[in-house]
């Protein structure tokens, strides 16, 4: 997404390639057998489901990389297992334990390692990119505790998830982005490409289909190795610092989304 900025801006890439995701997964999902329609009475947690797991973690994750490097937003926005995990006391009467507790603490230290030094750390003119990425983390923790897996074909679900998710990122993005479609490169677009068929469709298929057979904390395990492949990549292929502070902030964070969800795990 960091290198796609330098082409095409961020609502109408990213609302573009869920849409064609979208269409995808439908085609797939009518070749197996599902049905695309959706009782009524659902529409409404469809909506609001599109709302917090595509339309703010998608959307708001993106816009936070026009002020972030690739590193600090991975970092930021994949402290979701921890939110998760305190939003289950007052939403699902889970107290939250000494594990997670501590897991918070070692998570925001990591967080505060990275606004640390005057010339590699987050500087002031980025918050606005901190509030989006922290924004999609608490935001997408908060579906994934509140909103239950809706009781229609999981490939049903991702498509119109996505369907009315990216639509408003894309329309927003052809109005006020003005996009240019001619700036696209040709690594631009097997970007374009890698970015419809795998975080937009193959990642979004098995998260809700994890959905459906963990609590959602234990779901979130996986995200764990996300933030170490974006702070590595990011490195090698974009020339972000990857220093001792770094690798600290990377360890902290990781180590508090693993204490905080110790207690789901066992």
């Amino acid at each position: 997404m960091k290198f796609l900025l330098k082409e095409w801006p961020p609502l109408f890439a990213r609302g573009t390639s869920g849409l064609c995701a979208a269409a995808l997964i439908a085609i797939v999902a009518v070749k197996a057998g599902q049905s695309l329609a959706v009782p009524h009475h659902l529409r409404g947690r469809l909506a609001l489901a599109a709302f917090l797991n595509i339309f703010a973690w998608m959307g708001f994750s993106t816009l936070s990389m026009r002020w972030l490097n690739a590193g600090q937003g991975a970092l930021l926005v994949y402290t979701m297992p921890v939110w998760a995990t305190l939003m289950a006391w007052p939403f699902l009467g889970k107290r939250p334990t000494m594990s997670s507790i501590g897991g918070l603490v070692l998570c925001l230290s990591g967080i505060a390692l990275l606004f640390a030094g005057a010339n590699s750390g987050i500087r002031l003119d980025q918050a606005v990119g901190v509030m989006f990425a922290l924004g999609a983390a608490s935001l997408f923790a908060f579906g994934t505790i509140v909103l239950k897996p809706l009781p229609i074909p999981p490939l049903t679900s991702v498509t119109w998830q996505l369907l009315i998710g990216c639509l408003p990122m894309m329309l927003f993005g052809v109005v006020a982005e003005h996009p240019d479609l001619h700036a696209l490169s040709g690594k631009g677009f097997a970007v374009m490409v890698y970015m419809t068929l795998v975080p937009m469709g193959v990642c979004y298929v098995t998260w809700f289909a994890a959905l459906q057979r963990l609590p959602p904390a234990l779901a979130s395990i996986a995200t764990l190795l996300t933030p170490v492949v974006g702070v590595l990549a990011a490195a090698v292929s974009l020339g972000e610092p990857l220093g001792i502070k770094e690798v600290l902030a990377m360890t902290l964070t990781l180590a508090g989304v693993t204490l905080a969800l110790h207690t789901s795990r066992t």
